[in-house]
């Protein structure tokens, strides 16, 4: 919880692993800006699947991150 909201989350199932962001306005803000960030991982919704073959890049957990810690401020202010 940030500000009162959930921030991130993650899960495990036994074929993958899931990265929960809470929110599903920043994938799809990622996708516009075309980083090329998400390339290779399978994505739905709000969430990013990643194998332990293929682990999320630290920089990418970073970010994303940081897209929802702002978010939350911002909802937070209004």
């Amino acid at each position: 919880m940030y500000h009162g909201r959930p921030l991130v989350g993650f899960g495990a199932a036994k074929n993958h692993c899931s990265f929960y962001l809470m929110s599903s306005s920043i994938i799809p803000k990622l996708a516009r800006a075309r980083t090329g960030k998400l390339k290779g991982y399978d994505v739905s919704g709000a969430t990013v699947h990643f194998t332990l073959d293929k682990p999320l890049l630290a920089t990418l957990v970073t970010k994303l991150v940081k897209e929802r810690i702002t978010e939350n401020e911002k909802r937070t202010k209004k």
